[in-house]
């Protein structure tokens, strides 16, 4: 998984999320870094309202977070989301003794996580 300081990096460049079932992301800056939540379509669920997305926790009766706006959240985006970002300059991902290395078509990154390696070569293509 990308670590929440390259998701924000990701952000900051102006990656937009478009939350679906099966995202990840995290509720920074309330005492819950470490959680990782993921969309679903039966427990976290994505609503319009009043034109912005909000994100809506369903049957969470232990802790008192019913929604959140999008903007408030930091999208954690998977490998196969972050190979779609590098689009037409991904070259290949391969496993090497520092860990995954990401080539793209004029740079490599390597990380001990393949999609830390994916998020290296996002933030490197995005300029950030």
């Amino acid at each position: 998984m990308i670590t929440i300081e390259q998701a924000g990096r990701l952000r900051k460049a102006g990656v937009l999320w478009s939350p679906s079932a099966g995202d990840r992301f995290v509720v920074p800056d309330r005492d819950m870094d470490e959680d990782v939540f993921v969309v679903s379509d039966m427990t976290v669920e994505v609503h319009d309202y009043q034109g912005s997305k909000v994100i809506g926790f369903n049957g969470t009766t232990e802790w008192a977070l019913d929604s959140i706006e999008q903007r408030e959240v930091i999208w954690l985006p998977r490998e196969e989301q972050l190979r779609t970002l590098l689009g037409d300059y991904f070259r290949s991902l391969e496993s090497v003794p520092e860990g995954y290395q990401v080539s793209l078509t004029e740079s490599t990154h390597t990380a001990a996580d393949a999609e830390q390696a994916y998020a290296q070569a996002v933030i490197h293509l995005l300029g950030a």
